[in-house]
């Protein structure tokens, strides 16, 4: 008992003190990446299993565009990535909102 409230500390003081920090960078790729997604949201959800399989909804930076061919269809993920979004990717910096997830409880901090 005392080892999950211990580490539920711990997750929840590290990913507010990463939040704290990365603030500045935070805002300024939630800005870029709204122009980028022309108004369409700088924030992509999508649900995933959690401990015990329930679901929870994961938040990451939204990188790709939503452009449709003719027909309606999403084009290729290669096609709909934007020049920023391949930035952030590479640098990793999409996963900073999870740590959202790991104040919330959603997600645990791993190797601490």
């Amino acid at each position: 008992m005392y080892k999950k409230l211990f580490k539920r500390i711990i997750d929840f003081s590290l990913s507010l003190m990463g939040l704290v920090m990365l603030s500045p960078v935070f805002l300024l790729l939630w800005l870029w990446l709204s122009i980028a997604n022309k108004g369409a949201g700088a924030f992509f959800t999508q649900e995933r299993p959690g401990r015990n399989e329930k679901i929870f909804r994961v938040v990451k930076f939204k990188t790709m565009n939503e452009k449709k061919d003719a027909d309606g269809n999403l084009l290729s993920d290669a096609e709909r990535l934007t020049s920023i979004g391949t930035l952030v990717r590479k640098t990793s910096l999409d996963e900073i909102p999870q740590l959202i997830n790991v104040l919330k409880g959603d997600m645990s901090l791993v190797g601490v």
